[in-house]
């Protein structure tokens, strides 16, 4: 096997691993956890979520787990029409990532 084969293997492996690590959580395991009190409210997750970003409305949402952790996926539009995505710790409803959508 020459160096770039596997080098072009390492990478396909790589990217493969990285993807199934994340799995997205249907709507009836996503009340499962918030029942047992695993995750924060969906109406706190936004909340914090839109404390972000004053006045913006939720376009979409997404619950997903990676790497055992619940990760919160927001969608939001402000009120001057920017798109942004924020991710939060369900768990804590920490905001680990705010960007604007490009």
């Amino acid at each position: 096997m020459n160096h770039f084969t596997a080098f072009t293997v390492a990478i396909t492996l790589g990217l493969c691993a990285t993807a199934t690590q994340a799995r997205d959580l249907g709507p009836d395991e996503a009340l499962r956890l918030r029942d047992a009190g695993t995750i924060q409210s969906f109406e706190k997750l936004n909340a914090a979520a839109i404390g972000r970003h004053p006045g913006a409305t939720v376009k979409e949402t997404e619950l997903e787990e990676s790497y055992g952790k619940h990760l919160y996926q927001v969608e939001l539009r402000d009120a001057k029409g920017v798109e942004w995505d924020l991710e939060l710790d369900a768990a804590t409803g920490e905001i680990l990532k705010d960007h604007q959508d490009t």
